[in-house]
């Protein structure tokens, strides 16, 4: 287990990285959670892994109930608390690298077989948004599955509820200066511009929460 540490920069969780994953379930119930667990049986054996926001760490426990061992798990996460908290999780046999660092300063020389981005493209603005998909792209073997699992607004129920919930949110981190960006960026343009393949899609809490499986 590696622990790599730097200064802690935007997007930040620390201030409610103990309270977190029960202000999601409040809000969302199982939502949030479900999709990112129904995406772990597509985990091949012996993977290499990277998981970018991971938060406090459940998921590296659902993970080992898909795969108990094998695994090489690159773990990058920004927040020093969510880092603690994921180092206290039952990850079974599977090698976890645990990297304290901002995405965007954050390099690997390794191309990875699975890539995760669970909630993370909806902390950023545009910009930073297209050059962390085009990043973390070059670092995709081809071939590749990429877990997909964000917020979306192109559903045809309830855009109205949906938006002032959105706005809610990005305006209660607003308040705690966590996250900087204000609106949501539809991110599945990225991957069909780069001719990603669905395997499998699923819409959660009425089609607000999209978890799709991309092959490269």
């Amino acid at each position: 287990m590696v622990i790599l540490s730097l200064k802690k920069l935007n997007n930040n969780y620390d201030k409610i990285a103990n309270s977190y994953d029960v202000l999601s379930q409040f809000v969302f119930g199982k939502s949030q959670v479900n999709a990112q667990i129904n995406q772990l049986k597509f985990i091949p054996e012996n993977s290499s892994i990277l998981i970018v926001g991971g938060g406090t760490g459940w998921l590296l426990e659902e993970i080992k109930q898909v795969h108990s061992s094998g695994l090489t798990i690159t773990y990058v996460e920004i927040s020093e608390k969510m880092i603690t908290l994921s180092k206290a999780r039952n990850f079974g046999e599977n090698t976890i690298n645990f990297v304290q660092l901002d995405i965007e300063e954050f390099y690997s020389s390794d191309r990875f077989d699975v890539i995760l981005t669970p909630f993370l493209f909806d902390n950023f603005q545009l910009e930073k948004a297209e050059h962390i998909f085009n990043k973390l792209n070059l670092m995709l073997k081809k071939g590749g599955l990429w877990f997909f699992v964000d917020f979306s607004l192109t559903s045809s129920k309830g855009k109205w509820w949906q938006r002032m919930l959105l706005n809610s949110m990005y305006l209660f981190f607003k308040l705690l200066g966590i996250v900087e960006a204000s609106k949501l960026i539809e991110m599945t343009q990225y991957f069909s511009r780069e001719n990603f393949e669905i395997i499998d899609e699923k819409l959660y809490y009425n089609e607000f929460i999209k978890a799709i499986v991309f092959k490269k």
